[in-house]
C-alpha cells in the first residue's frame, strides 16, 4: 500500500490529456473522456479461498477509506456513492462511461469534482464480479456522474 503514490498518479491524471481512443494506459486504460487506473490488484483470487478474497476486500476498502481521508481536505468531503442505483439504472437507460462500468464492477466509491481542472475522481473496490480479481480502482472523467 502506497498512498503517495497513488494520490500521485491521481493527480497525474486529473492533467493529462484524454486519449483519442480506447487503449491502455499507466496502470489500467485510457479513452476519450476518462482513465481507470488499477491502483492496487489481488492475484489469484479468481478462483481462490472465499475468506482470502473477503480480506483482500476489507484490504482494500481501508485503502480506498484511506485516499479518502487525504483526498476529502482538499476536494471536499463526500457522502459515499452507492453505486448499485447506477447499475440499476443501466437496465432502464444509457448510462455513460466510465460510470456504467465502474457500477458494474464496484459497489461504493467516493467521488469528487477537481476543481479547477474540469474533472470528476472516483476511488472504488471492484469486487462486484466473484470470478475476478479485486482491485482499487481510480476513475478520472471530464463528464460527471449521473
Amino acid at each position: 500500500m502506497d498512498i503517495v503514490r497513488h494520490i500521485a498518479l491521481v493527480d497525474e491524471l486529473c492533467h493529462r490529456p484524454f486519449p483519442a481512443e480506447h487503449g491502455p494506459s499507466d496502470g489500467g486504460t485510457g479513452a476519450p473522456g476518462h482513465f481507470t487506473a488499477v491502483l492496487e490488484s489481488s492475484h489469484g483470487l479468481r478462483t481462490g479461498d472465499p475468506g482470502e478474497r473477503a480480506a483482500t476486500v476489507d484490504q482494500y476498502e481501508k485503502i480506498r477509506d484511506a485516499l479518502f481521508e487525504r483526498l476529502a481536505p482538499r476536494w471536499g468531503e463526500t457522502l459515499p456513492w452507492n453505486l448499485q442505483t447506477v447499475l440499476l439504472r443501466t437496465e432502464r437507460e444509457e448510462i455513460p462511461e466510465p460510470w456504467a462500468g465502474l457500477s458494474a464492477r464496484a459497489r461504493v466509491a467516493y467521488v469528487w469534482e477537481v476543481r479547477g481542472t474540469g474533472r470528476w475522481v472516483a476511488v472504488a473496490v471492484a469486487d462486484r464480479d466473484e470470478t475476478d480479481e479485486v482491485q482499487l480502482l481510480a476513475v478520472i472523467a471530464r463528464n460527471a456522474p449521473p
